[in-house]
């Protein structure tokens, strides 16, 4: 039997298969079921900022009563929901930190720079191992451009560093122009990882009751290619830990996945769509491959990779572009 551990931000995981953040890992009895099945970390539901913004909104509208124009009473009100959410979210990781064996990592879906860093640094002294930042904005301004946009999230990731010691990872965008150059920024500025790639809310159009609707909201396995060639194409380049998201929906994946760079394998709808008990499964898909290829740890498995990439990602890709669609 191979022995699965592995490091992750610095962090001495039992296995490299991380359940991202979701409704999977909002609730203590959630994420028990996850730790009995073998999860090696759990990425906690985000605090979301547009989350405390509408809870406040909703409260103006339902609660005031008398204090309507009472701006000490507002002050108070937005403080107070604010420390609600976040002692929920503390409250929770100390609760899996006294009870499971698995790493615990914040999550903080931001998209300003805001008092982001407040809430980070409660986090870390709740006892989450390391923090996640889920920057991401719609970029629909006719007058916000991509170097505005990425100096915003430079700035975020500065605000954070400055009040945490735990270490960060930014869950990136798939459709950031730079990624590479985004990428060693980020290493730049202190960043241990990135998570490749984020899962956007996807709309769609009910055309039948005319109505704009929630689109899939699951991955599905085909794309698990784009964060794959990234992460490929980052491992050897970049001083960070890469975890792969999106599409990891069997163990062969996982392993390509690994094969490539990655230091872990985030996983979301194939857990909600074969239960929790599906990460045995890949933890067992993974030890019959590397017991197939005489791999005895995650470090033989890392060598027979490097063996495997050529040495310049972009050219073999190009290549292969070639095969397929130049002239004969």
């Amino acid at each position: 039997m191979a022995n699965l551990s592995t490091t992750y931000l610095g962090l001495e995981l039992k296995n490299p298969f991380i359940v991202g953040s979701s409704g999977l890992t909002a609730t203590y009895e959630g994420i028990a079921r996850l730790a009995k099945n073998g999860a090696a970390a759990v990425v906690l539901k985000s605090i979301f900022e547009e989350e405390i913004q509408m809870e406040f909104r909703e409260a103006l509208k339902n609660q005031l009563g008398p204090q309507d124009n009472n701006l000490d009473f507002l002050d108070y009100l937005d403080y107070q929901i604010k420390a609600d959410v976040l002692s929920k979210t503390t409250e929770l990781i100390r609760r899996v930190k006294a009870d499971f064996d698995l790493k615990v990592i914040a999550s903080i879906h931001c998209r300003s720079v805001g008092e982001w860093f407040a809430y980070a640094a409660k986090l870390q002294e709740a006892g989450a191992d390391a923090l996640e930042l889920n920057i991401y904005r719609l970029p629909s301004s006719l007058e916000v451009s991509a170097a505005e946009i990425a100096e915003g999230n430079e700035r975020i990731i500065e605000k954070v560093m400055k009040h945490v010691r735990i270490p960060v990872s930014v869950k990136m965008s798939a459709y950031t122009t730079d990624v590479a150059y985004t990428a060693q920024r980020y290493a730049q500025l202190g960043v241990k990882g990135l998570v490749l790639f984020n899962r956007f809310y996807q709309p769609d159009i009910d055309l039948e009751n005319n109505r704009v609707v929630g689109g899939q909201v699951y991955s599905n396995p085909n794309d698990y290619t784009w964060p794959l060639r990234w992460v490929s194409i980052l491992a050897p380049k970049v001083a960070l830990d890469l975890a792969a998201s999106n599409g990891v929906h069997t163990a062969d994946t996982a392993v390509k996945m690994l094969v490539a760079g990655a230091a872990a394998i985030q996983v979301v709808s194939s857990v909600y769509k074969n239960g929790p008990d599906y990460l045995l499964d890949l933890q067992h898909g993974l030890d019959r491959w590397m017991d197939k290829k005489g791999l005895q740890d995650m470090v033989a498995l890392r060598a027979y990779g490097r063996a495997m990439m050529p040495e310049n990602p972009e050219l073999f890709e190009r290549v292969q572009f070639m095969k397929y669609f130049g002239e004969v």
